[in-house]
């Protein structure tokens, strides 16, 4: 008997990014597939199918891992593992099938593969297998070139096993009649970003071992331990799988063109902002690495010298990856671009704060009994370098210069302000937390003199962060207060023919009556609307509310010439004017 048709579909295959988009009716309400019983039952089986699913992995992974563990006997005194792998195995593993058959015959209904249940676990256990295999595949290879073999038939045969449902979930993925219908752009997303990361990494790691070994044969050290050469085969074995990882889901996948808002999400939290704090790192470095070389010997050379690789190797695959992303994202939305450009902004401005803290703070130890050891010089230096960096890089992406404030009529770009109160607020936060630590060293010191230590020697660093925090927060408060969105001028009050209003609101009348007294100078009587509370749909609250609703109620008013005139105001965003006769 055939099944009831749950939900009208319609698939829609445009060509966006190389991937058909499909796209089905919702159900009726009232319908069986849209009821919370539904829902439930989704969400119950296929977590259990993710649980069974990854069972059955791992009795899998661990049974063949000892049968490749080569010299080895099959038990080898582990009875406890080897009977947890049978159990995972043999009876996960039958569940696990019977279950996913069930689930797979169902998939055929428009409503059941279109749900987000489905999509959910698809997107998850493509992630959870692609890093359990590629990590443990990884690890063997690096424990091999190491010259360690213990151990390596279980890691190989975990990564053969969750290598083998990485790719039976590829395939339901983008199965053309049973794949899912929602949350199909997350398994590109989260390769893409997976693969970067631990390219980036592995890739820094190899050119910073090469970098040393350079610098050891420069400066005559001898390095103590392994070869510099496993170190860098073992990072260039990771960041050659990052890559092809990357390239797979970035160009064969479609990650590159796809257009949703977590694709832009990730390439400005991961490409953009994740290089960008990279690069900066490595630059900053690299320039204090110079500074003390040039100005303060205090330490051997080769100490000195000492991350001079990571510097190179950081600055260098961080500038070349924030660039790439960067690009990618001027051909994104506007919404995208000023993302990109705001977190390398909050980037180089916490890189220029910290220099002007360290400054600060270096100063202060120029004038207060320094602790043996300790060279003032070094923290100076080190707070230049980082002022060195992220101050002009600031100035480049937030170019101070550039107005930024919105013209009457015009939307602002809700990111930069989110910025700025962001800014603002967790530099408040951090400047109050300061403040109290340096109330705190003082009145420390006036109760108990007998503390070690001068007064300028306690205070000076939270006294170095207050200065930078306390620049920042100002500085970026009066950029708020002067963008504030701009509102035409108003007329003079009593300039229009307007003696009386009759003010009917919903809710709180009184950013209205105001509104309504300084656009028209008339007279105002309130009647509150019963039984109907008003949800404001004005941007923001106090000033911003009532500038808004002053700018709609002089717009409304345009044309009326009458000298009553009724007013109601909501609720919601309703706004109706009527002129009464005399």
């Amino acid at each position: 008997m055939a099944r009831p048709v749950d939900a009208l579909a319609v698939r829609l295959v445009h060509q966006q990014g190389g991937v058909p988009v499909t796209a089905a009716l919702a159900p009726a309400p009232g319908s069986g597939a849209g009821t919370v019983q539904q829902t439930v039952r989704r969400l119950v089986v296929y977590t259990l199918l993710f649980v069974l699913v990854s069972i059955a992995a791992s009795g899998a992974g661990a049974l063949l891992g000892r049968l490749l563990g080569i010299g080895s006997e099959f038990v080898a005194g582990d009875v406890a593992g080897l009977a947890q792998g049978f159990a995972f195995f043999l009876i996960g593993g039958p569940l696990a099938a019977i279950l996913w058959w069930s689930v797979w015959r169902r998939l055929g209904e428009p409503a059941e593969r279109s749900s987000l249940a489905w999509g959910l676990y698809v997107a998850a256990m493509y992630v959870v297998s692609m890093v359990i295999s590629t990590t443990s595949l990884l690890a063997a290879l690096s424990e091999l070139i190491a010259g360690r073999t213990a151990g390596w038939g279980m890691t190989i045969g975990g990564a053969l096993v969750w290598g083998a449902v990485w790719v039976w979930h590829r395939w339901m993925w983008r199965h053309p009649g049973k794949g899912p219908l929602r949350l199909t752009p997350v398994p590109a997303v989260a390769g893409t970003v997976y693969g970067l990361v631990i390219g980036t990494g592995g890739t820094v790691t190899a050119l910073a071992a090469l970098f040393d070994s350079a610098v050891d044969s420069l400066t005559g050290t001898t390095a103590v331990g392994k070869p510099w050469w496993v170190f860098a085969l073992q990072a260039l074995v990771w960041a050659v799988a990052g890559i092809l990882l990357w390239l797979w889901h970035w160009f064969r996948e479609g990650g590159r063109r796809l257009h949703s808002r977590l694709a832009d999400v990730a390439l400005v939290v991961a490409g953009v902002l994740g290089a960008s704090v990279l690069a900066v790192t490595g630059w900053g470095t690299l320039l204090f690495i110079i500074l003390r070389l040039a100005f303060d010997r205090s330490e051997p050379v080769a100490e000195l010298l000492e991350p001079l690789g990571f510097a190179l190797a950081a600055g260098a695959v961080g500038t070349v990856v924030w660039l790439y992303h960067s690009s990618v994202a001027a051909g994104r939305t506007e919404g995208t671009r000023e993302g990109a450009r705001l977190v390398v902004c909050g980037v180089a401005l916490a890189a220029a704060a910290t220099g002007i803290g360290v400054i600060v703070n270096s100063v202060l130890a120029l004038a207060g009994n320094t602790l043996a050891g300790t060279d003032p010089r070094t923290l100076l230096l080190g707070g230049i370098s980082a002022l060195a960096v992220g101050g002009p890089l600031w100035w480049r992406s937030w170019q101070p210069g550039k107005p930024g404030r919105a013209t009457a009529g015009a939307a602002e770009p809700a990111g930069r302000r989110v910025y700025l109160i962001t800014v603002f607020g967790v530099s408040a936060v951090v400047a109050l937390v300061t403040l109290l630590v340096i109330g705190y060293r003082v009145f420390e010191l006036l109760l108990d003199g007998t503390t070690p230590g001068s007064l300028v020697d306690r205070i000076r660093a939270p006294f170095g962060l207050l200065a930078a925090t306390g620049l920042v927060a100002g500085y970026h408060f009066s950029v708020w207060r002067h963008e504030r969105p701009a509102v035409p001028a108003r007329p003079p009050a009593r300039s229009r023919p307007i003696g009386h209003i009759v003010l009917v609101a919903a809710g709180d009348p009184e950013p209205w009556r105001r509104a309504a007294e300084e656009v028209t100078g008339a007279r105002v009587t309130v009647w509150t609307r019963a039984g109907a509370p008003d949800v404001p749909v004005a941007s923001g609250e106090g000033p911003d509310r009532e500038e808004a609703e002053a700018v709609r109620l002089e717009r409304a008013l345009a044309d009326i010439l009458a000298d009553r005139v009724l007013v109601i105001a909501g609720p919601g965003s309703r706004l109706e004017v009527i002129a009464l006769a005399d």
